[in-house]
């Protein structure tokens, strides 16, 4: 199968270059199905390659790695605490390449040019100044998305959410027994800027900002083989939503209360 060809060429016409930092979100899904209707086995590896070879040797790539046991009080193992994200972070997360940034709850596989940069970075807070996801707005990363809908699965939200500081959100502390990548066990204490529960069950993407996007420069999608591949340039959604959210009532982004 041509598939990673191809895959290649989709990520270049989407406008990934050289040297880009690329924060990739996947439902593998669809994609795995293809393969099995086709009666080929689907490479992770190949597949991951695919994506690292779009950036070239000057570019980094971040794959979420996320796992939300640490809230519940238990200890997360810097090596061995899986991600609740999917097959294809848990590939990356056992690969050597890549290494995983330090935050329990919001912690990203990195692979290339700033993976020590963000390995080193030591931020208490998931989104705040400082982390992974200040680094990516400030760098003016790319946000791809494979065979899923960016409204579905846009973690920045929450990231500009806190830097607007949206009242139906607040900084809650989680401390649990923390095993570090040197086996050292201790106590730490991160926070989150979680959901007001009373005002907020969830936050929207309204539909309305693929129109805002599109208008801007900001977005681009590609169908292949019934998959769907899109691309959030984050400093420019950073900026629509920033002045969305400083608004009195958002337009495009929104919380919902069931």
């Amino acid at each position: 199968m041509e598939y990673y060809k191809d895959t290649l060429k989709i990520l270049k016409k989407l406008g990934i270059k050289n040297g880009d930092i690329l924060y990739v979100a996947s439902d593998l899904l669809k994609l795995i199905t293809l393969f099995k209707k086709k009666n080929t086995k689907f490479d992770l590896d190949k597949f991951i390659n695919t994506i690292i070879k779009s950036v070239g040797n000057n570019g980094t790539i971040l794959i979420p790695t996320y796992n939300w046991d640490f809230c519940r009080n238990i200890k997360f193992d810097y090596i061995n605490t899986k991600s609740l994200c999917g097959a294809l972070s848990n590939f990356c997360l056992k690969r050597k390449d890549f290494k995983r940034t330090r935050h329990p709850i919001y912690s990203l596989a990195v692979y290339g040019k700033f993976k020590n940069y963000l390995f080193n970075l030591n931020n208490t807070s998931a989104w705040g100044e400082n982390s992974p996801f200040d680094f990516i707005y400030k760098k003016k990363a790319k946000n791809l998305f494979i065979g899923i809908d960016y409204k579905d699965a846009f973690t920045m939200d929450h990231y500009f959410e806190q830097k607007a500081n949206v009242n139906y959100r607040y900084h809650k502390k989680f401390s649990a027994k923390y095993l570090d990548y040197k086996c050292k066990v201790s106590k730490k204490t991160y926070s989150m800027f979680v959901r007001n529960k009373k005002l907020c069950d969830t936050t929207i993407l309204d539909p309305i900002l693929d129109k805002i996007l599109y208008k801007k420069k900001g977005l681009k999608k590609i169908k292949n083989q019934k998959i769907n591949y899109s691309l959030i340039d984050i400093n420019i959604a950073g900026k629509i939503l920033l002045s969305d959210l400083s608004k009195t009532k958002s337009l495009y982004i929104y919380p919902v209360k069931n």
